[in-house]
């Protein structure tokens, strides 16, 4: 590190302070300088004491009349502190002999804190103090006091010194941070320089418009606001263009298997359907490697679509793998795809955790000679001793529960001659527009608009706990007119013992009551031939009733259920919810979603089931999740790029985007020194981590 930067040229800082601000990730002078306050508290003028109310912060100024350590429950320190107009107590739970000698009668003390009705009337719980020296009467600050985020062991006091140093080392230029936009963008968006805005952002003037701070509209927030985000933005266009470095095969329309597959199907295609296929197709044609998301909706057809394409890569000779998340999910990909691709003459292959002993070895010799075409599995498909023979398409299924870049350890497995294999995202949790445009920066995306005709609405109702034996009875009705129905248990613990447990009990308890029905359980902790056995059974109508864990969220189709009841929906986010709603309406009958909260629901609670009655369309529901959630939790926390933003935040400053976008594409193309540097100041390791 440059000796320049080094946090040791600030009085005060040793190996331990220096240890405790690395936990705040600040290493350098430069990171201190980016460590921002996330409020500011208004100091600049002395209160009357008497003036206070409860709840009001404030700073007062006054003689101590007395201090006493009080012997109640906790032991405490409780200092008489008067001026002209009344008297306050200053309570202390922490302190020490010293500071008790501090306080000596007759001292003078400002204090900073807020006035709760205390035992002794109003009191300040653990100001900030400071002891005014005879005949200092010096001036409350005329800044704003900002208050940063801090870590156990650094109190603010602290923090606001250190910046102070740092702020002269910023004043005198002793810190080389270079302004990175170019002069005539400040200009045109009215931007302060980079200096000018850190030092205003660490010691506004009183006279600005708090509110302008909190809302973070200030021009300097959104001088660095609108830089972070090109950080980002550019940070994409790095992992692109390093992908796209090697080449791809080129993989050329002849069109015949496609069509033999869309023959053999009982339906067609969706117009959308078509449109994304045809969008796909065009990549596959280039010599560059496709980064392609395609978004459906629950149940608008992305398997089909996916097939569609893997036709493409197949007839020219290459191998496709189609990965997803879990082993249901990938089992269920497994199935449709056998089922549609053996009779063509293509041989499917699989792979997963669980594939043991001659198996394993059999499916790695076949992905390995090529005799496996289509090869389907888990995240197993990432492991080093899988080698395929041509790989040219990967197609990821549930891109965001694999973490940003995992997917391009999969670039790996396809070098043919130093080319990479062409690549295909899909979600079915639709990502609201700001999040793809950042999260998902380096991808094309495609959207699957339109569901399967014939497909019927679902009628979403919430129900207090308290009314559980009507909805039994409601479910054993609509399974004895011949409809079948989903019971899913969901757990606050992550645990998956513990969730099994649930619905081991929930599923004893229904039998017992409902013994005229045929209920089936399925979680987690069974055998996959188990899961399949009792999947394929309700699928035939062998079971009326399914007592399942989240597992069935995604891939399981039966178009017979009609009927959803979810106990617990508010421990899930509403794409999950979603998600799990989508396995009813699959067929031509009415269907009905019973959301059983338990009472009573918190203000989220409460919002996140209004919308989930409210609407079934993924990409409003995507929305709201993002407005009540925040981006880092909708996208999974593994999206380690996100969880770094500093400054920016994508739900308030989502409209900046594509103007950051065409931003970032300026300064890629015009001035590529920048881009680095800019990277570098904003994510760091960050950007080193994501790129694993």
């Amino acid at each position: 590190m440059d000796a320049q930067l080094d946090l040791t040229r600030l009085k005060g800082v040793g190996p331990k302070l220096k240890e405790q601000l690395q936990r705040l990730n600040i290493q350098s002078l430069s990171e201190l300088l980016f460590h921002l306050p996330f409020r500011y508290e208004d100091r600049s003028r002395i209160q009357p004491i008497g003036s206070l109310n409860h709840q009001q912060p404030a700073v007062v100024q006054g003689e101590v009349r007395a201090a006493d350590v009080l012997m109640g429950k906790r032991r405490s320190l409780l200092v008489k502190l008067a001026d002209h107009t009344g008297t306050i107590s200053l309570r202390f739970y922490h302190f020490n002999a010293a500071q008790k000698k501090q306080f000596q009668r007759g001292a003078l003390v400002r204090c900073y804190g807020e006035a709760r009705r205390g035992a002794s009337g109003l009191e300040l719980y653990h100001p900030e103090y400071q002891i005014l020296q005879d005949g200092q009467e010096e001036l409350p600050d005329a800044r704003l006091t900002p208050v940063y985020p801090a870590t156990e062991g650094i109190s603010q006091q602290r923090l606001r010194l250190l910046m102070e140093q740092a702020l002269e080392f910023l004043r005198a230029d002793s810190v080389p941070l270079t302004d990175l936009l170019p002069p005539e963008w400040l200009a045109q968006w009215r931007l302060p320089t980079l200096k000018q805005a850190l030092l205003f952002l660490h010691q506004p003037p009183t006279d600005v418009r708090l509110e302008q701070l909190m809302t973070a509209s200030h021009p300097a927030q959104r001088r660095l606001i609108l830089e972070e985000l090109l950080a980002h933005q550019l940070s994409m266009h790095r992992l692109r263009s390093k992908v796209q470095q090697d080449g791809a095969p080129v993989i050329q329309p002849d069109g015949s298997l496609r069509q033999q597959l869309i023959d053999s199907l009982p339906f067609s295609p969706t117009g959308a359907q078509q449109r994304v296929t045809d969008e796909i197709i065009a990549d596959l044609a280039k010599p560059l490697p496709m980064l392609r998301l395609v978004q459906g909706d629950v149940g608008s057809g992305k398997t089909l679509v996916a097939a569609l394409a893997a036709c493409q890569a197949l007839q020219a000779g290459y191998q496709v793998a189609l990965m997803a998340p879990t082993e249901i999910l990938a089992e269920q990909h497994f199935i449709n795809m056998s089922r549609w691709f053996e009779p063509l003459g293509v041989k499917t292959g699989w792979l997963a955790g669980k594939t043991r002993g001659k198996a394993r070895n059999q499916s790695l010799a076949d992905i390995a000679n090529g005799d496996a075409r289509l090869v389907i599995g888990t995240h197993a498909l990432f492991q080093d001793e899988v080698q395929f023979s041509q790989l040219g398409l990967v197609i990821i299924d549930e891109q965001h529960r694999f973490g940003v870049h995992q997917r391009l350890s999969l670039k790996e497995k396809g070098n043919l001659d130093g080319q990479s294999p062409h690549q295909l995202i899909m979600t079915a949790t639709p990502i609201p527009r700001t999040l793809a445009m950042s999260a998902y920066a380096d991808l094309d995306t495609s959207i699957i608009d339109e569901l399967p005709p014939g497909r019927s609405p679902i009628q979403t109702v919430t129900v207090s706990d308290n009314r559980r034996e009507e909805v039994i009875y409601r479910v054993a009705g609509a399974c004895q007119n011949g409809a079948q129905a989903y019971w899913v248990c969901t757990l606050i613990e992550e645990s998956e013992a513990l969730q099994c447990q649930a619905a081991e009990n929930t599923a004893a308890e229904l039998i017992e009551q409902l013994p005229h029905l045929r209920i089936g359980l399925v979680h987690g902790r069974l055998k996959a031939q188990e899961k399949a056995a009792i999947m394929s059974a309700f699928k035939a109508h062998e079971l009326d009733l399914l007592v399942a864990t989240t597992v069935i969220e995604v891939g399981v189709d039966v178009p017979n259920a009609s009927l959803m009841v979810i106990e617990n929906p508010e421990r899930l986010g509403l794409a999950q919810l979603h998600q799990l709603r989508g396995r009813v309406g699959r067929g031509s009958v009415a269907s009905h979603c019973v959301l059983l909260y338990k009472t009573p629901l918190s203000m989220t609670g409460k919002q996140r089931l209004q919308v989930m009655r409210d609407s079934q369309d993924g990409f409003y529901i995507a929305e709201q999740d993002l407005m009540i959630r925040g981006p880092g939790e909708v996208l999974g926390t593994r999206q380690t790029g996100l969880q770094t933003l500093r400054v920016a935040d994508l739900q308030r400053d989502g409209e900046l985007l594509p103007a950051v976008r065409e931003m970032a594409t300026h300064l890629w193309d015009n001035h590529p020194h920048v881009v680095a540097p800019l990277i570098d100041r904003w994510l760091g390791e960050a950007e080193r981590f994501a790129a694993v």
